[in-house]
This record gives structure tokens, C-alpha cells and sequence, in this order.
């Protein structure tokens, strides 16, 4: 069931009179004018490329050793 909580408006309301008659301030004084200026204009981003160069391919990194691998390598060390 949607409730209209009329205490929040009429709170709201003085509120929204307050900041209208600092605006209607504002907008009267002397300087108070405004100055429309362009705004960001965002360009998008390229297209991407649908083939790889190999020469900026990027090299996997290796996988670690596993715990036989190791032991293997030890062994080998060993009898050297």
C-alpha cells in the first residue's frame, strides 16, 4: 500500500520556498547572470583491430614447477 506522507511534503515545502527566494536573490542581483558554454563532447574509443601482430604478442607466463618436477630436478643436480 503506497502512503503519501503529507508532514514530509509540507517540511519539504519550506525548504523548496527557501531555496526558490535565495535563487529569485540570485537571479536579481546585479552579476548574477549565467554563461552557456559548451560542454564535453566525448569521442568513442577506435575500433579494435581483428588480427594480432606476432612481434607485440605478449608472453605467457610459465607455469610453476610442480612438486615432482622439483624432485626430478634435484636428482639431476645431484648427479652432476
Amino acid at each position: 500500500m503506497i502512503s503519501l506522507n503529507l508532514s514530509t511534503v509540507k517540511e519539504k515545502e519550506v525548504e523548496s520556498e527557501r531555496l526558490a527566494a535565495a535563487l529569485n536573490d540570485f537571479w536579481t542581483r546585479p552579476g548574477g547572470s549565467f554563461q552557456v558554454i559548451e560542454s564535453f563532447q566525448s569521442k568513442p574509443r577506435p575500433a579494435r583491430r581483428d588480427w594480432i601482430d606476432p612481434a607485440t604478442v605478449l608472453h605467457r607466463k610459465r607455469r610453476p614447477l610442480s612438486q615432482t618436477e622439483r624432485k626430478r630436478l634435484k636428482a639431476m643436480a645431484a648427479g652432476i
